[in-house]
């Protein structure tokens, strides 16, 4: 199979309909699927003209554009193994994961940073190009086969690469009932760009695989403005980060005629949040959670959708228990390790050459999330926390050692330790904690000068020591209960 074929089938029946439409205030840049799967498969086409084998690694650091998925679902048909990452990444980050990765081949954007590396680099304009050349044949592969691999932050603290097969597909097709209920006729607006992994799953690849149309806000375009775009082109679902609805709420607008729903996944969605919207808009805000290890596993739906307190069911298909200690399923209402099984077709293939990393996921059978929850009498899963202390951002998992290790450089840091501290009802920042001489000024700007964006503390703290536990570490939750926000 071909994970690029699996996700252009559906459009290749039907070419003239309307595949994506880059909307903004002033126009709409529309393409048909005939235009995409030609796009696409000249792309692939073009990469191997470059000089790239199947098996090659490709490293993407492309901006808010529709290049973006051409490139990626262009390596694919070609056999080549795209890795996608931020445009907001620094130099000192992109190297690392360049260095890491070995890609035989960097895409490039005007104006977003690129790796110390060697790699050749092939700029926007001469991807562009290869649109208009004849079709590349989608090259198959195992199921099995690796197909596209993505950073995430993992329970070590380091950023680690994710390798995924092109059964990956099949398994997101458990997300078209189990949380959208997505039809070939619906028409899908995802608020985030086009370079964010959750736009490019949810907000271009699902509908794209069933045949539907995505709508992408053109860059630039506010948030504020989304619901007007919504309404005029006919928007049935609304995806985004449970924030991008929150900050909808505080705007000014009519209600949308054509929605359905919205779908909220990155971070977790706030049971008032979802009350609120249900108010303002007579529809439901359906949650998914997942990892980018397996993508969203359990969520609500049309059809179920959660109840109130609860992050939604297990989608059909998956096998997904609360396991005690030992690794067997627990009771409902007994807490546990949220686990998902090993032979599901949505599981990845491993960490890129982290081989005891790997092993260290599994308890048996199963796949450990890095979650504590438990599942009620209903069989709906009550997240309780995580078991790492990895950060969310705006939808962005972030690892405390990497904000910490970069601040701790300033030679005035002292100890450093990054957190989550929640500030409102499901809304949260990153702090930082330092124990050393140095000011605010100075550590925020040595944030700015090498982290990326959705990295920068929002708040500095300075303490004469950091809690610690009886071990010597750093005792994130006290740090937490402490000096968290949400509270009166």
């Amino acid at each position: 199979m071909n994970l690029a074929e699996e996700v252009l089938r559906a459009g290749s029946a039907h070419p003239e309909k309307l595949a994506l439409s880059i909307i903004g205030p002033a126009r709409a840049e529309r393409w048909s699927y005939s235009r995409l799967i030609s796009a696409v498969r000249g792309t692939a086409t073009g990469l191997l003209r470059a000089g790239l084998k199947p098996g090659d690694r490709m490293l993407m650091r492309l901006g808010n554009r529709p290049a973006f998925p051409v490139a990626y679902l262009g390596a694919i048909t070609a056999g080549i193994v795209p890795i996608p990452t931020s445009a907001m990444l620094t130099k000192r980050e992109i190297t690392a994961l360049a260095d890491e990765t070995a890609p035989a081949l960097v895409v490039a954007g005007g104006g977003i940073a690129l790796p110390d590396h060697p790699a050749p680099v092939l700029d926007e304009a001469a991807l562009a190009g290869f649109a208009d050349l004849a079709p590349a044949g989608f090259a198959q592969s195992d199921p099995d086969g690796l197909a596209y691999i993505v950073y995430t932050s993992g329970s070590s603290g380091r950023p680690r690469a994710v390798m995924h097969a092109h059964r990956a597909i099949m398994a997101r097709r458990m997300m078209f009932q189990g949380w959208y209920g997505l039809t070939s006729r619906d028409r899908m607006l995802h608020a985030g760009a086009f370079n964010w992994t959750f736009t490019l799953g949810t907000g271009l690849l699902d509908p794209w695989t069933v045949g539907a149309t995505a709508l992408i806000p053109a860059e630039g375009t506010s948030l504020e403005q989304i619901p007007l775009l919504a309404a005029r082109h006919g928007a049935t679902m609304l995806a985004g980060a449970p924030g991008v609805f929150r900050r909808l709420l505080r705007a000014d607008w009519r209600p949308i005629p054509t929605l359905r729903h919205g779908l909220a996944a990155g971070e977790r969605l706030d049971p008032a949040l979802r009350a609120d919207w249900q108010t303002r808009t007579g529809t439901d805000l359906h949650e998914a959670m997942g990892a980018s290890e397996i993508s969203t596993f359990v969520s609500g739906s049309p059809d179920h959708p959660a109840p109130s307190g609860t992050a939604g069911f297990p989608q059909a298909g998956r096998n997904v228990a609360i396991l005690s200690d030992d690794g067997q399923p627990t009771p409902p209402g007994q807490p546990g390790a949220l686990a998902v099984r090993r032979d599901d077709p949505g599981l990845f293939l491993g960490y890129l050459d982290q081989p005891d990393e790997t092993r260290a996921r599994f308890l048996g059978d199963w796949f450990l999330t890095g979650d504590q929850a438990r599942m009620d009498a209903s069989g709906a899963i009550v997240v309780l926390g995580r078991q790492d202390d990895i950060m969310n951002a705006g939808g962005f998992r972030v690892a405390p050692a990497e904000i910490e290790e970069f601040l701790a450089s300033h030679p005035d840091a002292g100890d450093v330790a990054a957190i989550e501290l929640p500030v409102g009802p499901g809304n949260s920042i990153i702090a930082v904690f330092w124990t050393g001489p140095a000011v605010p000024s100075d550590l925020r700007a040595l944030a700015e000068s090498g982290l990326a964006r959705y990295k920068h503390p929002r708040d500095y703290i300075r303490l004469d020591a950091l809690p610690r536990t009886p071990t010597g570490k750093i005792n994130r939750r006290a740090l937490r209960e402490q000096y968290r926000k949400d509270r009166t």
